[in-house]
């Protein structure tokens, strides 16, 4: 009986294309390889995706939440059409990009979310995952949304997405945006790096274990600095709050 629900449960995949491993230089100066991860390999990631649901800073809290849950529905077959890819350096888990394919012409971005902050990989990442959509599983368009400020100004802004509100996005129903072919083309040049084929040195590091983030986000020492990530872009709330504080 168990076994019959089961093919009821899990949904039928549609064929889609592998992800081909690319690699790029950092900021750092680091090699970093961003592959495609089968499902075998989730229950090595979710350790390093659980502590970051407890860092409010900048949304970690509910985007590693999405994610740890995106991951699971992957790993046990309740999500269609999903896949997954990681970036990695000297084998350290860097970043984590997923998505899935609606149909055929439109995808739908998941989450982008960074593991070592500071040299543009989860930018990269991110680019990355477009890259998959419409080159590979040739798509017109992708549809997302962002949960952070700097989210925003990564995917809205730097990529000019064009509005899609009629349409809700399955990460909650949000008004979405869109990154289309026309538009990808365009950022082609200045925000999508990297090259092929990965050394293969490179690609046996990165396969051979995920290995766990040297410095992931942490909660901020200074606990206001939640409020800035939270609700105040700018700052003024912390600054005035300080001033407050530092004339007592």
């Amino acid at each position: 009986m168990s076994v019959d629900l089961e093919k009821i449960l899990r949904p039928i995949d549609n064929p889609m294309p592998p992800f081909v491993p690319k690699y790029m230089t950092v900021a750092s100066g680091e090699e970093m390889v961003v592959r495609q991860v089968s499902r075998e390999e989730i229950p090595d990631i979710l350790p390093h995706v659980e502590p970051l649901m407890h860092v409010e800073r900048d949304f970690y809290d509910i985007v590693a939440s999405r994610v740890y849950a995106e991951l699971l529905a992957y790993y046990t077959h309740r999500v269609q059409d999903e896949y997954v890819l990681v970036a990695q350096i000297n084998g350290e888990l860097a970043a984590i990009v997923n998505g899935r394919m609606v149909n055929k012409e439109v995808g739908m971005s998941y989450h982008t979310i960074a593991l070592r902050r500071g040299l543009r990989i989860g930018a990269h990442a991110f680019a990355t995952k477009m890259e998959y959509h419409i080159d590979a599983l040739k798509q017109k368009e992708v549809l997302i949304v962002a949960e952070s400020p700097i989210g925003f100004r990564r995917w809205m802004i730097e990529y000019n997405l064009e509005k899609r509100f009629d349409i809700p996005h399955e990460l909650g129903g949000v008004p979405s945006w869109s990154l289309t072919k026309e538009l990808f083309d365009k950022a082609r040049d200045s925000l999508v790096v990297g090259r092929r084929p990965v050394p293969e040195h490179l690609l046996e590091k990165a396969k051979e274990a995920i290995l766990p983030p040297s410095d992931p986000p942490t909660p901020p020492e200074d606990l206001l600095a939640a409020t800035r990530s939270r609700y105040d872009s700018t700052a003024t709330v912390l600054m005035e709050q300080r001033k407050k504080l530092g004339g007592q």
